[in-house]
């Protein structure tokens, strides 16, 4: 199957199986691995990127689903807000928060919290819980808060 998107700016199209997950295409076909493999089932969250500004579990998405799609992952984060060669906002309060420990999970949570707070500039706390379902093994769920609402427009 001949599957065609936008990744990052950058126009692809893949012959491969329509049932692969986006993940799988996103590593082994484009060569971005920033987008992490966690679960496999779409409940940690270390794999999200967003499709047509929406966060997206990509490890049980089906690179069919997405035809036409318009993708951004960790590495098109910053570009995707103005901020090319430098930090996205969210990357740079994570930095100021010390928010990663082993980092694994990180560009997952980056891709969801930027999503939140391109829908929601200034979430509350149950916001937060209910929007942001990633995992992170390290615990650091409340510097991770901290750095969000570093953002917030309150």
């Amino acid at each position: 199957m001949s599957v065609s998107f936008t990744v990052n700016g950058v126009s692809h199209t893949l012959d491969v199986e329509g049932e692969m997950p986006l993940l799988w295409a996103l590593r082994n076909e484009l060569g971005l691995n920033g987008t992490k493999f966690g679960c496999g089932v779409a409940a940690c969250g270390a794999c999200t990127v967003h499709v047509n500004g929406e966060a997206m579990r990509s490890c049980s998405t089906p690179v069919s689903s997405v035809d036409g799609a318009a993708i951004t992952t960790i590495e098109g984060l910053a570009a995707a807000h103005g901020a090319a060669e430098k930090l996205a906002p969210i990357q740079a309060a994570w930095i100021e928060h010390q928010v990663p420990q082993c980092g694994y999970c990180q560009s997952g949570m980056l891709m969801a919290v930027s999503a939140l707070l391109s829908e929601n500039p200034n979430p509350s706390d149950a916001e937060i819980d209910e929007t942001i379902t990633n995992v992170c093994r390290c615990g650091t769920y409340p510097r991770i808060r901290a750095a969000i609402h570093s953002l917030s427009n309150a």
